[in-house]
């Protein structure tokens, strides 16, 4: 596996990997990689020739009283974890590269609506600096296919309005969450919790499939199950931000008649803001 910084030689390799007839995967990450981000680099094996990997920290998706300076960085066991499962090309940009000049001035990428609810209420620069830094590097890699994990729903279905609106000539993969042995979603984020919360959390899990197996099976409406899920999430130690039955298509309120649901939550526990979700079909 090759490591570049610079963007010409990023180009160069994938110029060179084309001239093969080879496809060009991608998967976008700020580092700290757990088995997670692991099966997204497998997935792109799966799906093209050449895998080329980004780790970068983007500043523009923090928050003011967010964690950007304590975000963990393990950037030589990223290395080793990526050459083990057959990435081609790591890419580590500078911050002049990815933003060359002050933050303030560049230009952004915004997705209306999607980007404003859920996650956007609480974090409103958030997904702002997402879409921007997706952009910006899809134009730097060029890619065939973009890994993407499903923990961050949101995330997803507003790159995938991105790409829809923008024309990228990219594919746009989502794969399932990996999870530890008890259920709760990977993160690097769950290195804030303590052992007493680690043992706890995956009591969001637990919340949103009682939520799923009532939607399936119950006459309840969706908001009296939003507002039970939200009371048994209190219960237990949470505070929860949202918790909402959505269209899997735009993310907009689901009505009785809609067939494929996901279900959003967000919660913090302790010094951790845990997401999930879970996708509902119904015939």
């Amino acid at each position: 596996m090759h490591k570049v910084q610079r963007v010409s030689s990023l180009r160069a390799a994938v110029v060179a990997a084309r001239k093969e007839k080879k496809t060009v995967g991608f998967v976008p990450t700020m580092g700290n990689l757990h088995a997670g981000h692991i099966e997204l680099v497998k997935v792109a094996r799966q799906k093209t020739d050449f895998v080329v990997v980004s780790i970068y920290v983007n500043p523009t998706q923090f928050g003011a009283d967010e964690d950007l300076g304590n975000y963990p960085s393990t950037p030589e066991e990223d290395a080793r974890r990526l050459a083990e499962v057959g990435a081609d090309l790591l890419f580590l940009p500078e911050q002049a590269t990815m933003y060359p000049g002050e933050l303030a001035t560049q230009t952004v990428v915004y997705v209306p609506e999607l980007g404003d609810m859920y996650c956007g209420v609480d974090r409103p620069e958030h997904f702002y600096g997402v879409t921007t830094v997706v952009s910006r590097l899809f134009n730097m890699v060029q890619p065939d296919v973009a890994v993407f994990g499903k923990k961050d729903y949101q995330q997803l279905t507003i790159i995938r309005r991105m790409v829809a609106d923008l024309a990228y000539p990219v594919e746009v993969v989502g794969v399932d969450t990996v999870r530890s042995a008890e259920g709760l979603a990977l993160s690097s984020r769950n290195g804030y919790l303590t052992e007493e919360q680690i043992e706890m959390a995956p009591m969001l899990r637990t919340v949103l499939q009682k939520t799923s197996d009532a939607i399936l099976n119950s006459r309840s409406s969706f908001k009296k199950l939003e507002q039970s899920a939200i009371t048994k999430l209190q219960a237990v130690g949470f505070e929860p931000q949202y918790f909402k039955i959505c269209r899997q298509q735009d993310l907009l309120p689901a009505a009785r008649d809609d067939e494929k649901l996901v279900i959003l939550a967000a919660a913090v526990l302790g010094k951790a803001r845990l997401i999930d979700n879970l996708e509902v079909e119904r015939s």
